[in-house]
């Protein structure tokens, strides 16, 4: 904000700067040219010899003179020789004397007129430059209001959410450039409420989860070992007790095994809560904001993008959440493909529509095809690149939660995931 006072600043030391220059500049201009009406005089002199020469002068090649009048010097007229010293109306006179040897022959009296007022100049430049000033002020000034204090405060925001504060308010505004953004930016705080006490739920949970079966699984542990020592010990002589004693073993083993598998299952589900809006939104809206997205990304990356023929239809879902799903899709195929081509294909099968995304590289192995859409599950071919293994598993999630679905293809060049939407 500092800096930008300053450049305010600077602007009217810029603006006083050229207003002084262009004064100076138009003096000194008025200067010069106040005497130049006798330069013209002198020249008109040079060419005149007697009266007759008067005639012959050419007023169109002179700025400031205007006329000549002749007096010759036996003038006995007195309304003629008092006509002639008042001059002309309108302009300004000097007279200067016409010798023929020795003798004065007459005179000359010339007309001029000085160029407009160099204040009159000097005021209509100031005066535009003034208004030119207080336009730049005006605008400085409303961008100031309008860009600059409104983006500061979202500054102090962002600041607040990236340090986990989520309790300070985004406040609305109407503010016709950062509306949009502020209301997304709140939206966004509202989403990392939810996220957190979802986080701190499922922890609870978890927690929970844990102090209940590791309850449970002391008392078929303390059977296990009570039933070893005793064994151990030789306390049953009897084929038929020992084997009683081995049977509970594996009975107590197995309630075990079943503890941890309920562990291991607790541990995959629920990971995320996806929720989906209904709405309604037409195919070519989603190809469109897929190509604003990805064609300009395609050619950084010297990519081929190719898009097929499809038809415009209404579609019931959510339209975001479906974004959400091509997205992975297209940072799967950046991140893991070879990068030559991606293609989006579409058809048509058993009242669905049917859109394919294929990306050209090494597929996956058949063994790691039927886990592709697993929670944490990441491919041999995902060495090197940074990753959680839940992308495939989101998109599969909002695709059931839309009634559709998503599967995966290995080919011989590549690999295509195809999204399927009732129609």
């Amino acid at each position: 904000m500092k800096n930008y006072n300053k450049l305010i600043g600077g602007s009217l030391l810029f603006y006083l700067v050229i207003a002084l220059w262009t004064g100076l500049a138009l003096w000194r201009q008025g200067e010069d040219k106040e005497q130049f009406y006798k330069v013209e005089i002198n020249r008109i002199m040079a060419d005149i010899g007697s009266e007759e020469d008067i005639k012959n002068v050419d007023f169109s090649a002179y700025q400031q003179v205007k006329g000549i009048a002749w007096l010759p010097a036996c003038e006995s007229d007195k309304e003629r020789v008092v006509s002639f010293y008042n001059g002309a109306n309108g302009t300004k006179s000097v007279i200067y004397p016409l010798y023929d040897g020795e003798k004065a022959a007459g005179y000359l009296r010339f007309d001029y007129q000085e160029h407009t007022s160099n204040v009159q100049t000097l005021l209509v430049a100031e005066g535009a430059l003034s208004v030119l000033e207080v336009f730049v002020i005006a605008v400085l000034l409303y961008l100031r209001a309008h860009l600059i204090l409104p983006f500061h405060r979202m500054q102090d925001m962002t600041y607040e959410l990236s340090k986990g504060n989520l309790q300070s308010d985004v406040k609305a505004d109407k503010n016709q450039y950062f509306g949009k953004f502020l209301w997304g930016l709140s939206g966004l705080k509202d989403e990392l409420v939810v996220s957190r006490k979802r986080e701190l739920e499922l922890q609870k949970e978890k927690k929970l989860l844990l102090l209940t079966l590791s309850h449970d699984i002391k008392t078929p542990l303390n059977m296990i070992k009570l039933y070893g020592r005793a064994l151990e010990d030789g306390i049953y002589p009897e084929e038929a007790d020992r084997t009683k004693a081995y049977r509970q073993i594996a009975e107590k083993a197995a309630q075990i095994e079943s503890f941890v598998g309920e562990i291991v299952k607790a541990s995959r589900e629920d990971i995320l809560a996806i929720e989906v809006e209904k709405g309604e939104f037409y195919f070519e809206e989603l190809i469109q904001r897929i190509e604003s997205v990805y064609v300009e990304k395609c050619a950084l990356q010297k990519c081929d993008f190719m898009i097929g023929a499809y038809q415009n239809r209404i579609f019931q879902g959510d339209f975001n959440r479906l974004f959400e799903v091509f997205e992975n899709l297209f940072e799967n195929a950046f991140k893991y493909g070879d990068g030559r081509r991606i293609e989006l294909s579409f058809y048509e099968e058993e009242y669905c529509q049917l859109i394919r995304v294929f990306n050209t590289g090494e597929p996956v192995s058949e063994k790691e095809l039927v886990h592709l859409f697993d929670s944490f599950f990441r491919g041999e071919n995902t060495r090197g690149q940074q990753g959680n293994g839940l992308g495939l598993y989101i998109c599969r999630e909002i695709m059931h939660k839309l009634g559709g679905e998503i599967f995966a293809e290995r080919e011989s060049g590549g690999m295509a995931f195809v999204v399927v939407l009732p129609m």
